[in-house]
């Protein structure tokens, strides 16, 4: 297992640089970016400047052809600052190399639009990201396991049949829908107002005693967690029942019966270990979509600055540096989650050897 563990980890570079080189080929031939976005701001800013410009100044700056759309009636220097200070006066090749080399040292870069480096951004919504995705991932497994198992082994009975209509509104509503419903009937939208509304702490949170924060914390994160895992839970459970009813129907568990063990030991003492192991790998897709795809609307919806709202603004207004660090970031907790995914498989099951398919 060492040796797996090892090459896994050389290869975590090698996957990083494909991921990147791939990501920055793409935003080299899509359409828009900061120069564009900027020009488009200039050109708004001076819609009604029509006499700022002389005709003669106005016939050139025209005349210049450029690569940029909405560069029409923008003077050339003003491109070529853009240019310079967006790092586009660099061949693609150059550019990309020095972001390799940057990233190598955890160097993300300085935002295009905001006064921080990337790395400061990231730290700063880092913690109201990982704060849901963590609770939320925690909830779903305390909740979905267990209510899988219960489902699998009482297929067919009431208890299955009245679980499935809820396990059906979970996967069939959207999550910001849930959100919504939270917040119009627990947070003053129409009729309760039990919990606050925005943000992960309130403004008075660092005069607070260390229960006070505790308290807070929990009040502020409880409908945002609550409508990830209400729209979470859905496809877990139904993983984990199907996951127990294909191991429940095969010969061995018929000859565990035959031998006289209990429905106890059967269940936890022989298909437990077998299910089990593709609910566990289906934790690093999870919790990656707790933190990033899934608490994207949850965070605007709750007003929570987190990777997943920072992500999205970046991508709004091509904010190159953020989006490429957040996507770094995502990257490498996937593959790390991965790697410890496969390390978790085998600690389940000590038959699975990984070294035996290198």
């Amino acid at each position: 297992m060492r040796n797996y563990i090892f090459k896994r980890i050389l290869l975590i570079p090698l996957t990083l640089l494909g991921i990147l080189f791939i990501n920055f080929l793409i935003i080299q031939l899509a359409p828009g970016g900061p120069v564009e976005h900027t020009l488009a701001q200039y050109r708004g800013m001076n819609v009604d400047g029509k006499a700022q410009f002389s005709s003669a100044a106005q016939m050139h700056m025209e005349s210049s052809a450029t690569k940029y759309q909405g560069s029409q009636g923008v003077p050339e220097e003003l491109i070529k600052e853009l240019e310079k200070q967006f790092g586009f006066d660099k061949p693609a090749h150059v550019r990309f190399w020095k972001m390799l080399k940057d990233y190598a040292v955890f160097d993300f870069g300085k935002s295009f639009y905001q006064d921080k480096t990337v790395r400061q951004l990231i730290v700063e919504r880092m913690p109201v990201s990982v704060s849901l995705g963590l609770w939320s991932t925690l909830i779903i497994y305390l909740i979905a396991v267990p209510l899988g198992i219960r489902k699998a082994v009482r297929d067919g009975e009431a208890f299955d049949i009245w679980t499935s209509f809820a396990v059906i509104i979970g996967s069939a509503i959207p999550v910001f829908l849930f959100a919504v419903f939270l917040i119009v009937f627990f947070a003053g939208g129409t009729y309760l107002q039990w919990f606050p509304l925005r943000g992960l702490t309130s403004d008075n949170w660092e005069q607070l005693s260390l229960a006070g924060k505790v308290i807070d914390y929990f009040h502020h994160i409880t409908l945002p967690v609550l409508a990830m895992v209400i729209g979470g839970f859905a496809s877990l459970t139904m993983l984990t029942k199907n996951s127990f009813l294909d191991e429940i129907n095969k010969p061995y568990v018929l000859t565990a019966r035959s031998k006289g063990l209990s429905e106890h030991q059967v269940l936890y003492g022989h298909v437990f270990r077998n299910a089990m192991l593709i609910v566990i790998a289906g934790f690093p897709s999870l919790l990656i979509k707790m933190l990033f795809t899934g608490s994207l609307l949850i965070e605007v919806i709750f007003s929570l600055n987190g990777l997943g709202l920072l992500g999205y603004e970046a991508i709004m207004t091509r904010d190159y540096p953020v989006i490429f660090g957040t996507l770094y970031i995502f990257a490498l907790l996937g593959l790390l989650l991965k790697l410890i995914s496969d390390i978790t498989y085998s600690l389940v099951d000590p038959r699975i050897n990984f070294e035996k398919n290198d």
